[in-house]
């Protein structure tokens, strides 16, 4: 046992055609080399007939290192036609916040993020308005401002990426970026660009939509996080969550209510993607607990 791995754990994230015999060869690889299971996880989609699942072992004791674990499981995973991810509980990873003019999720995730509550590291936040800079200042994060238009958004897309390729970042989060994303931007970040908006798409797309609720006398209203891809809001979904709505609630309650339940559902998405509880097949989501 080395330091390095005494207080490592593998997670391994498998999805492949279901079949007798996966949680067998699967733990029995485990076990052979001398690992404790942790946790472990399935689903079968009985409709699709893929069997998804997560493990997490402790290394402290486990024979083959680190480094050569994802080889030496690729004979199972061709056997079996898996597709697996493999990741390690010390890894931090590294993300980019993209922002506009609305604060409310971007304090929720500096909060959290100074509480430790998350293993994270955030180097940087963008923003195409200069907003939230003073905010981004308090919590010494570098804040860069790319001011967008119909005429130069490829080209404040590519900085953008630059940017997030010189500071390595391995996933982005959307807290209220009031621009859309070219599919250009988005392949280079597939399933690793969190979003968050109000349930109220599509009834209520468009400018202020909880004015237009409101009109409309709405009884719930929540909000989805989701992974971005070319679709507009028609990602995977990570999470979801709603609020009550009553005759009494004006406007402003509406929207207050509905700045809580964003912050929070981005919050818990962010969450399941850090602890790799998150395996996306087609178009969905699997969340593991």
């Amino acid at each position: 046992m080395t330091q390095d791995t005494a207080s490592r754990s593998a997670i391994l994230l498998i999805s492949c055609p279901d079949r007798q015999g996966l949680v067998a060869a699967v733990t029995d690889f485990i076990a052979r080399h001398n690992g404790n299971i942790l946790h472990l996880d399935q689903h079968v989609d009985a409709d699709e007939n893929v069997f998804f699942m997560r493990v997490e072992w402790d290394l402290s004791a486990f024979t083959i290192a680190p480094a050569h674990i994802a080889s030496q499981f690729g004979a199972i995973a061709e056997r079996f036609g898996m597709a697996f991810q493999l990741h390690f509980s010390d890894q931090t990873p590294r993300m980019a916040v993209f922002v506009s003019k609305e604060a409310h999720c971007l304090y929720d995730i500096l909060y959290r993020y100074q509480a430790g509550e998350w293993r994270v590291e955030i180097p940087v936040i963008i923003s195409n308005h200069p907003d939230l800079g003073t905010l981004a200042e308090k919590f010494g994060i570098e804040y860069r401002v790319f001011p967008v238009n119909k005429d130069n958004k490829a080209a404040q897309e590519a900085a953008q990426l630059e940017l997030l390729r010189e500071y390595r970042i391995d996933f982005v989060v959307l807290a209220r970026y009031m621009q859309i994303l070219t599919e250009g931007f988005v392949t280079h970040y597939p399933n690793r660009i969190i979003n968050i908006h109000h349930s109220f798409l599509p009834a209520f797309a468009g400018a202020k939509p909880y004015h237009r609720a409101h009109e409309r006398g709405v009884k719930i209203m929540g909000a989805s996080s989701h992974y971005v891809t070319a679709e507009l809001d028609a990602g995977p979904i990570i999470e979801q969550d709603v609020a009550r709505i009553n005759h009494r609630d004006s406007v402003e309650d509406l929207i207050r209510k509905g700045k809580d339940v964003e912050k929070l559902v981005l919050s818990r998405a962010i969450r399941f993607h850090l602890q790799r509880q998150v395996l996306v097949y087609k178009n969905k989501t699997v969340i593991f607990g």
